[in-house]
């Protein structure tokens, strides 16, 4: 992605300790409208050769209920 920094091993490892912590406490964790095991997780960080990446969605945040995380696949434009 041009112009913004990747993050390095260290963050991605605390960034998954953080979504590991919200599926403990039963938020479900989907990743392309698919429910993904925690060894799926690290899938959100790779950026495709068409410059694709996912994003997150934190839904029900905005009430204060977090019921969900999702991860889509969005193109970079």
């Amino acid at each position: 992605m041009k112009g913004k920094r990747q993050l390095n091993d260290q963050e991605r490892q605390a960034y998954l300790d953080g979504l590991k912590r919200y599926h403990q406490k039963g938020i479900p964790i989907y990743i392309d409208d698919e429910e993904m095991k925690e060894t799926e997780w690290g899938k959100i960080f790779e950026i495709q050769d068409d410059g694709s990446f996912y994003m997150s969605d934190y839904v029900g945040a905005e009430t204060g209920n977090l019921t969900e995380i999702r991860f889509d696949k969005v193109k970079n434009i």
